[in-house]
C-alpha cells in the first residue's frame, strides 16, 4: 500500500485533484458498474488501495496519518473504532443519506468523524459435507467447540491482525465475562485451535467448505460471516435447496463497518462526494453480494439470494462500544500471550 501510494502526486492542480483515493481492506469490493456510475456523475476517477485484514489496515493508516495514503477509510469497525478516533485520523462529516440509518449503529453520532456503511453478524462456519460424511452433528455453541469430537477441526484469526479474530475474541468475553473468557481459550487451545493472520487465508485457505479451496482446506470450521453462505451458493445452476456451508449461530458477534474522511486528505472534496456515494442506495444495494455483509441503510433493498441463504442472528454476544475501548488493547495482549505463545 505504501508504494502505490508514494506514486500519487501530491500537486492539488494536478490530475490528483480529479482521483480520489479509497483505502480499505483485502475485502472491499463493489460492482464495476457502480463505481463508474459515481466515476460519470462526479467527475473523479476511484482509486483503491488494498491493505490487508482490517487490523492491519488500520494500524497502517494510523502509521501514516501525517501523511495519509488516501482520501477516505473504508472497513473500521466497531472493534478497532476508538483506536481509530483517538489516533485523530478522520476529520468530521456528516454524509448525505445518514437519515436513513438506524440509531444503532451510528456509534460516533455526535461528532460525525465516521459513517456507518455496512453490518453483519461474524460466526463459526461449518462445512455440511464433512459433518454428514463424518457422522458428527455440527457445533452450535461456543460450548461445542470445546469438545473432543470437534478437536483440531476449527481456524480462526488472529485477534491482533484481523477484526473477525478480534470480533470472535470479544464474543467469548461477552459469553463467558472477564474472568472466564481465558478459561475458555485455554480450552480452545488445548482442542487444536489453529490460528493465521487474516480472513482471507482462513477462509479462502484453511476452510474446507470454501470454493475458493477447491477442497484442499482442511479445516471445516471457520469463523466467518453469517452471510458466508450465500456466497457459496451465487452463481450456481440450479440453486440448491441450502447452502453447503452452515451457521453455528450460537457463536456470533455483531460487527460494524465504517467509513470516514481522512484527516489531511488531498482531495478533501471529492472524498466527501465518495463518502456520500457509499452511503447512496445505488452502492448500497450493491453491498450484500459484493461483500456479503448487509448495507447500513435501512431502505436498500437486500437481494433474495442474501436472505434465504444467510442465517439470521437475533442475539449476537457484543460487549459495550465503551467496554471494547476500555479493555481491548489488554485483552488482545492477554489473548496473545495466552494463545500464540
Amino acid at each position: 500500500m505504501t508504494a502505490l501510494a508514494a506514486c500519487g502526486s501530491s500537486g492539488g492542480d494536478s490530475a490528483d485533484a480529479k482521483t480520489v483515493t479509497l483505502v480499505s481492506h483485502d475485502s472491499f469490493s463493489a460492482s464495476k458498474s457502480v463505481i463508474a456510475a459515481f466515476e460519470k456523475e462526479s467527475g473523479y476517477k476511484v482509486k483503491v488501495l488494498m491493505g490487508g485484514d482490517a487490523g492491519k489496515a488500520v494500524n497502517q493508516a494510523i502509521l501514516s496519518k501525517d501523511n495519509p495514503q488516501g482520501d477516505v477509510f473504508f472497513g473500521i469497525d466497531n472493534t478497532l473504532l476508538s483506536r481509530g478516533l483517538n489516533a485523530g485520523l478522520f476529520s468530521p462529516y456528516r454524509a448525505k443519506g445518514l437519515d436513513s440509518v438506524p440509531a444503532a449503529l451510528q456509534l460516533d453520532k455526535g461528532e460525525h468523524r465516521v459513517t456507518p456503511l455496512d453490518y453483519g453478524d461474524i460466526c463459526v462456519n461449518y462445512d455440511r459435507g464433512y459433518f454428514t460424511r463424518h457422522k458428527i452433528a455440527p457445533p452450535k455453541s461456543f460450548d461445542d467447540l470445546t469438545k473432543p469430537q470437534y478437536k483440531g477441526l476449527l481456524v480462526t484469526e488472529n485477534s491482533a491482525t484481523s477484526s473477525p479474530g478480534l470480533a470472535f475474541q470479544l464474543a467469548t468475553i461477552a459469553k463467558y465475562g472477564d474472568a472466564g473468557w481465558q478459561n475458555y481459550w485455554k480450552k480452545l487451545k488445548a482442542n487444536g485451535v489453529e490460528v493465521v493472520d487474516g480472513w482471507e487465508q482462513a477462509y479462502n485457505d484453511r476452510f474446507s467448505g470454501s470454493a475458493a479451496s477447491k477442497g484442499k482446506g482442511d479445516k471445516p470450521l471457520v469463523v466467518s460471516y453469517a452471510s458466508s453462505p450465500p456466497a457459496e451458493v451465487l452463481g450456481k445452476k440450479p440453486a440448491p435447496k441450502e447452502a453447503p456451508t452452515g451457521v453455528a449461530t450460537g457463536t456470533c458477534f455483531r460487527q460494524i463497518e465504517f467509513g470516514g474522511l481522512l484527516k489531511g486528505a488531498k482531495n478533501e472534496k471529492g472524498g466527501k462526494a465518495l463518502l456520500d456515494f457509499l452511503l447512496s442506495k445505488k452502492f448500497q444495494e450493491d453491498v450484500p453480494l459484493q461483500m456479503f455483509v448487509n448495507p447500513a441503510r435501512k431502505d436498500a433493498k437486500v437481494p433474495e439470494l442474501f436472505t434465504k441463504y444467510g442465517a439470521t442472528i437475533d442475539q449476537p454476544a457484543t460487549p459495550a462500544p465503551e467496554t471494547i475501548t476500555k479493555n481491548r488493547e489488554q485483552w488482545i495482549k492477554q489473548w496473545s500471550s495466552l494463545v500464540l505463545k
